[in-house]
């Protein structure tokens, strides 16, 4: 077959991959606003005009991650990459996957704001425009995993393959576009539920306004680390996959990609619950603005160990030595343990979250008792991540042993 048709066969692919995906969560995102902007007019039908603005608005940015799915998408269909090599067939798939995937949580987690200031400015009308303020600037940092996979997807586009054996790399660029798209997932979603308790929490204390946005902000930024973990293996498998290798080195450029891309959405959901149930504690016990902010990120800490794991084996894969016979179970084993070790940290990352939550939401009730709630936290954080363990064992017998 014509490398040329190959090439162009791999870009609808991905065209298709990346708008089909794309169009999924800034959807969602703006159902939701667009539900709550209905509940909130049913509550004060004088005010069904700033409603409808506020939520049009809402809608607008929620709109983002779809619009660079489109973007994507449309330079997939129209852009010559024939000449790149027979590998631009592989990154344009793996750019599909990175910003189709990558799209999904941002449009969720901006929908999340959203619907919380439309429904504060219901419960509290006079601080309407300062509310649509918090909303935005939760929203921008929601978008962040997105902008992510809009630059992994214009690198996958945009590079030189010419001269370069189709397999390992093209392995790589596809693990590229698995990492950043899944390890977009979580951060969006997470930074959006924090971004909507602050703008819940700002309707019930409007004097809070800053140590709210001070907490979402610490909150959505740690949120955002599972993201980067995602987007630093995508420049590694990009930067630096390898040019030639057997069978076991192209399972491993995949599982690698696997490995960060799943793991990130648990310890990113995980750590977008704790932040926002973090806020509402603040709006409800003001008295523990301050201890809570170490709290949080304590809780947030502790969530980010399946994470953790996932690089860990992703840079092993990326890394190791495949100078052996490329037996085709082996090459399995490799390409297992990254799916292993990347649903593996998925429960426990959110697990952790939950627990970290809800040790927010109590010390907000019991704030003389730090200390007690922080031990059960920990002990039961200790617990949850027995089972992220238990993947990481699996994952390196399935790298060193079989």
């Amino acid at each position: 077959m014509d490398a040329e048709f190959i090439v162009k066969a791999g870009q609808y692919i991905g065209a298709g991959l990346c708008m089909g995906f794309g169009a999924i969560g800034a959807a969602v995102g703006e159902g939701l606003t667009g539900g709550w902007a209905n509940r909130s007019i049913s509550r004060r039908l004088e005010m069904a005009s700033p409603f409808t603005r506020t939520m049009l608005v809402g809608q607008a940015v929620a709109e983002t991650s779809a619009i660079f799915a489109l973007m994507v998408a449309v330079l997939l269909l129209f852009t010559d990459l024939s000449g790149n090599g027979i590998c631009a067939s592989a990154a344009a798939i793996g750019a599909g996957l990175a910003m189709g995937l990558g799209a999904f949580g941002s449009g969720i987690g901006a929908g999340y704001s959203s619907l919380e200031a439309i429904w504060g400015a219901s419960r509290q009308p006079l601080v309407g425009g300062q509310m649509t303020t918090t909303m935005l600037v939760g929203q921008a940092v929601c978008q962040t995993p997105a902008i992510f996979a809009l630059v992994i997807s214009f690198l996958l586009i945009f590079g030189n393959y010419s001269g370069i054996p189709a397999w390992p790399y093209s392995a790589a660029l596809i693990g590229a576009g698995f990492a950043m798209g899944f390890g977009a997932i979580g951060s969006g979603w997470g930074g959006g539920q924090a971004g909507g308790a602050a703008c819940e929490g700002f309707a019930r204390q409007p004097r809070l306004k800053g140590a709210l946005t001070t907490l979402m902000l610490v909150g959505q930024a740690v949120a955002q680390t599972p993201a980067i973990f995602a987007l630093l293996i995508a420049l590694m498998l990009i930067a630096m996959g390898p040019k030639e290798g057997n069978l076991l080195v192209s399972c491993a450029m995949l599982g690698a990609g696997i490995s960060i891309g799943l793991g990130a959405i648990g310890s990113g959901m995980g750590n977008g619950i704790t932040s926002e149930s973090a806020c509402k504690a603040v709006s409800r016990e003001s008295s523990v603005t301050r201890p809570m902010m170490t709290f949080m990120l304590v809780g947030q800490a502790v969530g980010q160990t399946p994470v953790i794991f996932s690089l860990m084996i992703s840079l092993m894969l990326i890394f190791g030595n495949y100078a052996g016979p490329p037996t085709l179970p082996g090459a399995m084993a490799l390409l297992a343990a990254g799916i292993s070790m990347g649903f593996g940290a998925i429960g426990p990352g959110y697990g952790n979250g939950i627990t970290a939550a809800k040790a927010c939401e109590a010390l907000g009730m019991q704030p003389d008792k730090t200390g007690l709630i922080m031990r059960t936290m920990l002990i039961a954080q200790a617990v949850a991540q027995s089972t992220a363990i238990y993947a990481l064992v699996i994952a390196f017998v399935l790298m060193f042993v079989v």
